[in-house]
């Protein structure tokens, strides 16, 4: 049975609703919040204040909360709901606390009662598809099944009346139904977390949280015993439609959110039982803007990343697990023409873009039983040729899909891609050696390779950084070496960007200059136009206060079409 434990003990005795002097020491905010979600106040009524203090409240999170030394706060997710980072006194990892309208008044012992007779109507509840039809007829029976109206004293109790519950218990009772029949139970919340990133269960104990601001934090999900967890995961893989068992013991899925599951049951292959990953889909993608707030890169590089991309290069960003590649990647999809054909080619659909012409396509794997049906990355992409796209975005490439990527290279079709290497040496390496047996030859199709990474800043702060930007120049079959050129590197030491191909960049100046029609006498004046770029990018972040990822593809497409760019 899965299980919520909060770092302090509840106290059932306290007065049902908060009193007005505590109210008043909250923030004028979290007053407001508390008076639309008694449930909040119940909570905060709950709270050790003289131990902890009394919690911040932000109705929005931002990047520089993770420079906070002790982290008490609570913020509002989706649904109503909230959350409150808990600080850990031994200072290990902070406390991720779901506040739900369950958190502090526990419904355990009615939903029992609740779901037999809820099973009445399962078959009706499992014909509807729609998502607010089914949590309307949801709704409307948890009204017939229970009632906030005490019964008559003299009034001879029956099974079909009503379970008398109060107005608290109601709340938090059509809560779960919904949260359960229709949700992810127990996990539903950090689903509706934006700032989530990861959802891990290594087993028995809290499941932990990666936090895009706080990092890693233990959340008050626990699971006791590994038939617990076991459990948990054949529930799991049921809801995701695709059941596990000591046969089909590994599980990788796609939530209706976007998100990615992958569960690995049984004890047989995993010691400390079953356990599962959720990776978050992020919703709308991070902006170029914001990469730049967050430092990933700056309004150079930005700049340098269009002028690339509206001339159709090829490139790959590279980097290890977690360091963001496929992030980087979104964001720069605003510089690709509006008016391209985009395909798409994933596993699971992570990578999005603002173009109204985009074909997504994703793998499909229909298991040992049926391995005729498999549709796989090498099919996809082999397929997109014929779609006449501008230009081709794989999810990730691996094998021998990397063929079909650089035989579409070489036929005139732009190609991105995310691929795992450390540097661009390891990424020649990987390229040109087994599995995937890539021509030397055909190496300097792909021009540009980003390499980025987890970082830790020097003052102790974990961040992401692109480490360099590089130009593939060609191979030189006598020396049997790889020319390149790094235009962008990152300095670790001052945290900032060095442009070491400024006025020397093989790129811009022999490639990029001359598609927009520059002289070969003037190839230089492409930096000056770099530079305009910049500028104009930076403006529209600290003067027009442009972040959204859609807005500012939309600004760029109306400045293409009055050639401003």
């Amino acid at each position: 049975m899965v299980q919520t434990i909060l770092p302090f003990e509840l106290e059932p005795k306290r007065a049902v609703r908060m009193p007005d002097k505590l109210r008043a020491m909250l923030p004028q905010p979290m007053q407001e919040a508390c008076a639309q979600n008694e449930y909040l106040a119940d909570y905060l009524q709950q709270l050790p204040m003289q131990t902890i203090g009394i919690p911040a409240y932000y109705p929005k999170l931002s990047r520089s909360l993770s420079d906070l030394k002790e982290r008490n706060l609570i913020y509002p997710i989706k649904d109503n709901l909230f959350v409150h980072i808990y600080p850990d006194p031994s200072g290990a990892r902070d406390h991720y606390i779901s506040i739900e309208p369950t958190t502090v008044c526990s419904v355990d012992a009615v939903m029992p009662q609740v779901d037999e007779r809820l099973l009445a109507w399962a078959e009706n509840i499992g014909r509807i598809e729609d998502r607010e039809e089914k949590q309307r007829l949801l709704l409307q029976l948890v009204m017939n099944i229970c009632t906030t109206e005490p019964p008559p004293a003299n009034a001879r109790p029956s099974r079909n009346d009503p379970i008398y519950i109060s107005p608290q218990q109601f709340i938090a009772v059509s809560y779960r139904v919904l949260r359960d029949k229709i949700g992810l139970g127990v996990l539903q919340p950090l689903l509706l977390d934006p700032y989530i990133e990861d959802i891990s269960c290594s087993g028995t104990g809290h499941i932990f949280v990666e936090h895009k601001i706080f990092r890693s934090v233990e959340s008050s999900i626990y699971f006791e015993s590994l038939d617990d967890v076991d459990a948990f995961a054949v529930w799991l893989g049921e809801w995701v439609k695709s059941p596990v068992t000591v046969r089909n013991p590994l599980v990788d899925a796609v939530l209706p959110d976007g998100s990615r599951i992958n569960i690995v049951y049984g004890r047989e292959i995993s010691k400390r039982g079953s356990n599962f990953t959720i990776r978050k889909f992020s919703g709308t993608p991070t902006s170029v803007m914001e990469l730049v707030e967050y430092g990933t890169l700056d309004y150079l590089m930005a700049a340098y990343l269009s002028l690339m991309l509206e001339e159709g290069m090829n490139l790959f960003v590279v980097g290890a697990t977690a360091s963001g590649k496929t992030t980087t990647l979104n964001a720069i999809t605003t510089f690709i023409k509006p008016d391209a054909k985009i395909v798409t080619i994933e596993d699971t659909p992570e990578v999005y873009v603002p173009h109204a012409n985009w074909v997504q396509e994703t793998t499909r794997h229909t298991g040992a039983a049926n391995k005729g049906g498999d549709v796989g990355m090498f099919e996809l992409l082999r397929a997109a040729l014929r779609q006449r796209p501008d230009r081709i975005i794989v999810g990730e490439i691996r094998a021998q899909e990397a063929v079909v990527a650089f035989q579409a290279m070489q036929t005139g079709h732009g190609v991105m891609s995310t691929f795992h290497a450390a540097s661009v040496e390891k990424l020649i390496q990987r390229l040109t050696g087994d599995p995937i047996n890539i021509p030397k030859t055909y190496i300097d199709n792909l021009n540009l390779a980003i390499i980025q990474s987890a970082v830790r800043l020097g003052d102790g702060r974990p961040a992401r950084r692109i480490l360099s930007i590089n130009e593939i120049i060609g191979y030189d079959p006598p020396t049997d070496s790889f020319a390149y050129l790094e235009a962008f590197r990152w300095n670790p030491t001052t945290d900032t960007f060095e442009f070491p191909g400024y006025m020397n960049s093989y790129l811009l100046e022999q490639v990029i200059a001359i598609k927009r029609g520059i002289s070969p006498l003037r190839r230089k004046e492409i930096y000056t136009e770099l530079k305009r770029r910049a500028k104009i990018l930076e403006k529209l972040r600290t003067e027009k206060g442009v972040t959204d990822f859609d807005a500012l593809f939309q600004i760029l497409a109306e400045a293409r079409r009055q050639k401003l760019l």
